[in-house]
C-alpha cells in the first residue's frame, strides 16, 4: 500500500475562459469508481445544454484504476490532458469533469489539451489539496478509572482518537502510524500499569 495520496479538500467548481469558451470544471472526492461515475451523471445532468461534458478520474492510492472520456470532442485532446493533470498533480480518489460551453472559436487539438488540462490543474489549485497517510487501526480496551486520562494523554500527543464507546469498560479506537506501534504499546503499559488491553487491527487512511 502507498504510504500515503493527496485528493482534492472538498467538492466545488472552477471556471476559465479561452477565446469566448467556458470551461468549468467540477472536482470532487471519490471513494469507489460508483461515486466517480455518480459525480459525473450529476454534472451531466445539471448541464445538458453544455456542448461537451468531459471527465476522468483516479481512484486507489496507488491510481489502480484510471478512467477518461472526450465526450465528443477530438480523441484524446480532452479525458487524457485531464486524467494527465491529476496524475502529474499526485491526485488520487478524484474525479474532475469540465463542462464546455462553445465561444465560437476553435482552438485546435493543442489548444483543447492545453485549455482541458489547464482547467483542472486550475482547479486543483483553487479547492486546494490534502494528504492522506496510511495508518494501523488500534483498539484500546482500559478500565473508566483510567479512560479519561488515557483519552486526554492521546489527544495531547496528537493521536487520532476515532472513536470511543462506554460499556463495562472503555474502548478506544486509534489510528498509528505502523513506525509508534511499538514505543505507544510501551506507553500505554506504563501510563495504564499494564491494565489496559492493546489489539491491532486493518489499514486505514486518514488526514495527514
Amino acid at each position: 500500500m502507498q504510504d500515503q495520496y493527496r485528493t482534492v479538500a472538498h467538492a466545488g467548481v472552477h471556471e476559465t475562459e479561452v477565446n469566448r469558451s467556458r470551461f468549468l470544471c467540477a472536482l470532487a472526492p471519490a471513494a469507489t469508481e460508483r461515486e466517480a461515475q455518480e459525480f459525473v451523471a450529476a454534472v451531466r445532468k445539471e448541464h445538458t445544454d453544455a456542448n461537451h461534458n468531459c471527465w476522468a478520474y483516479v481512484i486507489g492510492a496507488d491510481a489502480s484504476v484510471q478512467k477518461a472520456s472526450d465526450d465528443g470532442e477530438p480523441g484524446g485532446t480532452a479525458g487524457v490532458p485531464m486524467l494527465q493533470m491529476l496524475l502529474r498533480r499526485d491526485m488520487r480518489y478524484v474525479v474532475a469533469v469540465v463542462t464546455r460551453y462553445f465561444g465560437g472559436v476553435k482552438l485546435g487539438a493543442g489548444g483543447l489539451i492545453r485549455a482541458y488540462g489547464g482547467a483542472v490543474g486550475e482547479a486543483v489549485d483553487a479547492l486546494g489539496t490534502v494528504t492522506r497517510r496510511r495508518f494501523r487501526l488500534a483498539t484500546v480496551t482500559v478500565d473508566h478509572q483510567r479512560a479519561g486520562k488515557v483519552q486526554n494523554d492521546l489527544r495531547a500527543t496528537g493521536r487520532a482518537v476515532r472513536d470511543v464507546r462506554y460499556g463495562e469498560v472503555v474502548t478506544i479506537e486509534i489510528g498509528l502510524p505502523d513506525a509508534d506501534v511499538a514505543a505507544f504499546r510501551a506507553w500505554l503499559a506504563d501510563a495504564t500499569a499494564g491494565t489496559a488491553r492493546f489489539d491491532l487491527g486493518g489499514e486505514a487512511y486518514g488526514d495527514a
